[in-house]
């Protein structure tokens, strides 16, 4: 690894950053690595798994401090909000607010996270793929966002407001692979539980379901940190109900899916496999 590395997560709710990196983050925060995330939204218009947890008008609070909550759970305290609201999912009369972080002006949103990035000045920058793991307007939103900061940070003749260039080393995206949710799929089925959110999820969102195996980069153990991806899902108790894809299963049965973590390398455009996002800086 590089003698300065640090990392820099860009999301968009309170909770994605822990499924599908919340074990990689912390395995990087227990080994001094300075890890940031950015968060587009508090997630004010998402579902809540118990009444008595939150109401419409409490969420973002609520949510807000579930973030928190996992943020220490993973080793790490450097969040931003960037204050934007949840642009619900797709098809909901939310998308139509022009508050919603999917209405908002792409370059105001880029200016802003080229400050961060050149002021957090990481090696590598992760955030969604390119379908938004399941097509969540805010999802391609930080997507689009993040990709178009990530090129625009080392020019010094773009956003020169935002501080002195500074270009990451690596974009990675975070991906499920199709074979995890076979793997889940399997382990519902074998226990007699509803399997139809991943039988039918093409036909309801016109997108496949995980990320093609064999276009993953980088695999990362997070076996070691497993434990604290756990605490930190369950943060996000309005998040984390007993309906969730996640704990329908035994936890000695989901946990070792949840030991891997999987990545595509977006940028440099090389073709490279490993098992360490820093590896070879």
């Amino acid at each position: 690894m590089i003698e300065n590395p640090a990392l820099l997560a860009c999301y968009a709710h309170p909770d994605d950053e822990s499924f599908g990196s919340g074990g990689t983050l912390a395995h990087y925060a227990q080994r001094g690595v300075p890890v940031a995330l950015v968060c587009a939204t508090r997630g004010e218009v998402g579902e809540i798994s118990d009444p008595a947890l939150a109401t419409p008008e409490t969420l973002a609070e609520v949510r807000e401090n579930e973030l928190r909550c996992a943020c220490q759970a993973m080793g790490f305290d450097d969040l931003t909000f960037l204050d934007y609201r949840d642009s619900g999912m797709a098809g909901t009369p939310e998308n139509d607010d022009p508050r919603a972080f999917a209405n908002v002006e792409a370059e105001t949103v880029i200016a802003r996270l080229v400050g961060l990035i050149r002021q957090r000045q990481p090696q590598v920058v992760v955030t969604f793929d390119p379908q938004g793991g399941y097509g969540h307007p805010d999802h391609l939103a930080i997507h689009r966002h993040t990709v178009a900061a990530f090129h625009a940070a080392g020019d010094a003749n773009q956003y020169p407001e935002q501080g002195p260039p500074w270009q990451p080393s690596r974009l990675f995206y975070t991906v499920i692979p199709r074979s995890t949710f076979t793997e889940m799929s399997r382990q519902m089925a074998a226990h007699g539980l509803d399997t139809s959110r991943f039988d039918n999820f093409k036909e309801q969102t016109g997108i496949d379901l995980g990320w093609p195996d064999e276009q993953v980069n980088v695999v990362m153990d997070v076996s070691g940190t497993v434990e604290a991806k756990w605490t930190a899902l369950h943060c996000h108790q309005t998040q984390f109900g007993s309906d969730s894809m996640f704990r329908q299963v035994a936890e000695a049965e989901v946990k070792p899916l949840m030991s891997r973590e999987y990545f595509v390398l977006a940028w440099p455009e090389i073709e490279w496999q490993g098992t360490d996002l820093f590896a070879e800086l």
